[in-house]
């Protein structure tokens, strides 16, 4: 009877897991089609060679996911563990791509709007700062699988934002606003990309009786992240951070 009620409980997880992984694909590539694929189809997007580039590592980064949690719910854990190495690589490029992307957004930005984009990085370096403090240490928990898989969803989470954030702005943006938004209007659509790991605490609360502890630390440290992305983006500390990014383009 345990070892029914526990395989029961695999398979439920496995449900889960893959149906977050479709949901992000799914984000990522909606809220992106007002402002790049619907652009794309019609030839009008003009944006930097690094924006396609960006673009195209962001949306197999969520294909892969979801091809990953599905290996493990089809029994082919190995075949999933072959792929790390892959999953690896590509998120090292991911990580490359948002500095250049950020790079890319404040020097393209008009004069008057110079310090706004300076301010506004620091809303994708933080989520990379994220990304990469989780993507790690689910690379270290590769051999404690309940550890692992969580790490992962949570390092998935900020790589939602600018989707998300996207859908925000076309329903709430003013229609003659120009210019980068405040860095403190990513907080709503940061809370949003905070689903994913409410939705899996309830999950675990409901189906294994607790909440894993990489939850609990995990989902006040993205809330405190978002937060925070508004009120540092306008001290001159994290302006002299911004102006160094920049300078890595020479």
């Amino acid at each position: 009877m345990v070892a029914v009620t526990v395989e029961s409980g695999r398979r439920s997880a496995h449900r889960f897991y893959v149906g977050v992984a479709a949901a992000s694909v799914l984000i990522a590539f909606g809220g992106f089609i007002p402002t790049y694929w619907a652009k794309l189809a019609t030839g009008t997007f003009t944006g930097a060679p690094i924006n396609h580039i960006h673009g195209a590592l962001f949306f197999t980064w969520t294909l892969f996911f979801f091809a990953q949690t599905w290996l493990v719910a089809a029994g082919r854990t190995p075949d999933h563990r072959m792929w790390g190495m892959a999953g690896i690589s590509l998120g090292t490029a991911m990580a490359i791509s948002i500095v250049l992307g950020s790079i890319d957004s404040i020097r393209s930005a008009p004069p008057e709007f110079l310090d706004r984009a300076r301010q506004f990085a620091i809303v994708p370096l933080f989520a990379l700062v994220i990304f990469v403090v989780y993507f790690a240490l689910a690379i270290a928990k590769v051999k404690k699988p309940e550890t692992h898989k969580r790490l992962m969803l949570i390092a998935l989470v900020p790589l939602m934002h600018a989707a998300i954030f996207r859908i925000f702005k076309l329903l709430f943006a003013p229609p003659d606003a120009v210019g980068p938004p405040p860095a403190g209007l990513s907080f709503a659509p940061g809370l949003v990309a905070d689903l994913f790991i409410v939705a899996a605490m309830i999950r675990d609360w409901r189906v294994e009786g607790r909440v894993h502890p990489v939850y609990k630390i995990g989902l006040p440290v993205l809330i405190v992240q978002e937060f925070l992305n508004g009120p540092l983006s306008m001290t001159s500390g994290w302006m002299s951070v911004a102006k160094w990014v920049e300078s890595l383009a020479g």
